[in-house]
């Protein structure tokens, strides 16, 4: 019976360029040779603050997981999710429905009517009640 050597680690990228796996050299080298190329074209202040985030990026890129996922594949997913169509169904459920017992019907109350003559009234009670003495 013949013993066949079953590979370990296949998730490890193999160290190309001493501890860089070659994605890593790529991000890395990339990012610095943009940021050499800002800061030698634009006035020193503005390349600088043009630099930063493209050298936090390539960092990132080259270096930071999430969940154990790279940021490119991190970034891809978003992209994606943000630029297909969506299709959202909704499907309403039938119920069905329990027998209920009438409601109650409620007491048939009289129309209150407001006239001209009853508002006068009113506004003249309030009136009195306000002037007399002990009242706040």
């Amino acid at each position: 019976m013949e013993e066949y050597q079953v590979p370990q680690f296949i998730e490890v990228e193999d160290k190309i360029f001493g501890p860089l796996s070659l994605k890593q050299f790529v991000y890395v080298a990339g990012g610095i040779g943009l940021c050499v190329i800002i800061l030698l074209s634009l006035p020193l202040y503005v390349g600088i603050l043009l630099a930063l985030p493209v050298a936090l990026l390539s960092g990132g890129l080259a270096f930071y997981k999430i969940n154990n996922k790279n940021l490119v594949d991190i970034i891809e997913a978003a992209l994606t999710f943000y630029t297909k169509s969506r299709l959202y169904l909704w499907k309403k459920e039938e119920k069905p429905e329990a027998p209920q017992a009438p409601a109650p019907e409620a007491p048939v109350r009289e129309k209150l009517v407001l006239t001209q003559g009853k508002l006068r009234e009113l506004a003249w009670s309030l009136d009195i009640k306000d002037r007399q003495p002990g009242n706040p």
